[in-house]
């Protein structure tokens, strides 16, 4: 099992930005590729973000391209989201999860939910004018 709990989300202005991090425990985080997704109310949990590979590939969402960044800390398992110019179109829950490293063979696999185990509870994004 792997324990998933994420933090730092929080109210911000449009155009503001925030720093989401998901603290692991229970296995060895580095065997682990690692996903940001967020869902918004009445809309399907989508993929925001992923960190795969030995080395660290990372991949996102086209709506996110150039804001996000996706980034890893093996030494203190967790795994983080920097966020700029955020829009009010980013408002969602959103949760960090967990697949074994062997089976995010690349960027089609890494956007999927199904591909992973474990997830965290979430943590509220809310974007206002």
């Amino acid at each position: 099992q792997v324990q998933l709990v994420e933090s730092g989300g929080g109210l911000v202005q449009v155009g503001g930005s925030l720093r989401l991090s998901c603290a692991a425990s229970g296995r060895t985080f580095s065997n682990y590729a690692m996903g940001w997704f967020r869902q918004a109310p009445g809309k399907e949990r989508e993929f925001v973000a992923s960190i795969f590979g030995n080395d660290g590939r990372t991949h996102y969402a086209d709506s996110v391209k150039g804001r996000f960044t996706i980034s890893r800390d093996n030494a203190k398992n967790t795994v983080y989201l920097q966020m700029i110019s955020l829009k009010l179109e980013d408002t969602a829950a959103y949760y960090c999860a967990a697949a074994p490293m062997w089976r995010i063979t690349g960027q089609p696999m890494s956007v999927k939910p199904a591909a992973y185990d474990f997830w965290g509870q979430g943590t509220q994004v809310t974007v206002s004018s």
